[in-house]
């Protein structure tokens, strides 16, 4: 079967597609557990630096040291796991403290067991950093709340029971004193599996919702611009309705300039705006895989997200389509000013084609006046050339009466060049009318 598949012509892709669906597989985590979790915005740059930086963990760990960066790097050097992953924008670290005592929550982190002064050498710039503290469950509902509460620094809470009531999952979306977020998970009856799975769906969670909220200042900083444009388009445009006598070149420079603005600002918030909404969408599919119960009255994560992080969504979604919106407008209005303005030259140009046809019908009446006067010419000179002909053939011995020739040739040169003319003048008649 294999020579068979072989000689067939094989996708040079095929492989990788295959490998794209398992090369991010959930975590296997343990409980207890401490668990670090930092997402670092990168560029292509940086993205090298964190690789040799990578590299240079595994020679101060004396571990064999990886030659070539993959999208989803896993490495456990002793009690120590390392899972380095590769987006679009960022880089994602999570470092998993397998050796996890029963000391207070928080003392120990995921970070604990890494070298002195390596995390603070990472390129990039920070985004997300939060501790998850992964714990065997107290006895009853209160018991995991009394436990936990102490471990939040007196801020109010948020907490669900995910997966019909196999753990429950505390936290806060908030900086702590030593500048991470935290999260408490109480293992009540989760398999290793499960449990690297929810703590996996917790942690893109928290990463995604922050990736959404960078185009809110974007949004914000847009606005008042928005506003003042706004205002322009909409003086513009009624002027243009009550047909006032406006100057459509200066109109015109304002609607290039508002265009040109518009431009810019789609330009730095396009990509922006469309990520926000595609991981609005990835943090409501994992809110959905949590499938949460409500926990002795406390908002839930997915309460909470849609309270506080859909508004923010929106408030960016309407900003775009503001944009778009505005984009339309000021190409409905450049149209119509594009319209005034060919009628106007339109105007022009039949006062142009009357004019020049009044000084055609004055250049065709002052032809026919000097046609009459040529007709003169032309037998004045024509009698001249004939009165020395004359002479000649007089003085060559013929008699005869030369002021009588001359007389009868007068009326029947000038006939015959009137003639001429106008033979002439409608043979370039007929010529015009066949163009």
């Amino acid at each position: 079967m294999s020579a068979r598949l072989d000689s067939l012509n094989i996708h040079p892709l095929r492989h990788e597609l295959y490998y794209e669906l398992h090369s991010r597989p959930f975590q296997v985590l343990p409980t207890p557990a401490q668990v670090t979790h930092m997402a670092v915005l990168t560029t292509p740059e940086q993205r090298q630096q964190q690789f040799r930086h990578l590299q240079e963990l595994h020679r101060m760990l004396g571990q064999p040291v990886p030659e070539q960066e993959i999208g989803c790097f896993e490495h456990t050097f002793g009690s120590l796991r390392v899972r380095r992953e590769m987006h679009m924008e960022f880089a994602s670290y999570t470092f998993i403290n397998l050796a996890a005592s029963e000391e207070t929550p928080f003392t120990e982190t995921g970070i604990t067991p890494l070298p002195e002064g390596w995390l603070e050498q990472l390129a990039g710039t920070v985004i997300a950093a939060f501790h998850l503290e992964i714990r065997p469950a107290a006895d009853g509902t209160g018991g995991d709340l009394d436990y936990v509460r102490k471990h939040f620094e007196g801020m109010r809470l948020i907490g669900s029971s995910p997966q019909e009531g196999a753990a429950r999952v505390w936290g806060t979306f908030r900086l702590h004193s030593d500048g991470f977020g935290r999260f408490i998970v109480m293992n009540h009856h989760m398999s290793d599996s499960q449990l690297g799975r929810l703590t996996q769906r917790l942690m893109e969670i928290e990463t995604y919702r922050l990736m959404s909220l960078l185009a809110l200042p974007v949004a914000r900083g847009i606005t008042p611009a928005l506003n003042d444009m706004d205002e322009k388009l909409a003086v513009i445009t009624q002027s243009l309705a009550e047909n006032q006598d406006v100057d459509e070149e200066n109109l015109l420079a304002q609607l290039t300039n508002i265009a040109a603005r518009i431009e810019a600002f789609r330009a730095h918030s396009t990509f922006r705006f469309s990520a926000t909404r595609a991981y609005h969408r990835l943090v409501l599919t994992r809110l959905e895989e949590l499938r949460e119960d409500e926990l002795s009255g406390h908002l839930t994560l997915t309460e909470f997200m849609t309270r506080r992080l859909t508004p923010a969504v929106k408030t960016c979604e309407a900003v775009s389509e503001r944009l778009e919106d505005l984009s339309r407008r000021v190409d409905r209005a450049s149209d119509m000013m594009r319209t005034r303005v060919e009628l106007a030259i339109q105007s022009q140009n039949q006062q142009l084609l009357s004019s020049m046809d009044r000084r055609s019908k004055i250049q065709l009446m002052m032809q026919h006046t000097v046609e009459g006067f040529s007709v003169v010419a032309i037998t004045y000179y024509l009698i001249g050339l004939l009165k020395f002909g004359l002479d000649s053939v007089y003085e060559a011995g013929f008699e005869f009466n030369k002021t009588m020739v001359l007389g009868i040739a007068i009326p029947v040169v000038m006939a015959l060049v009137f003639l001429g003319v106008r033979v002439v003048h409608h043979h370039f008649i007929r010529m015009a009318k066949r163009q």
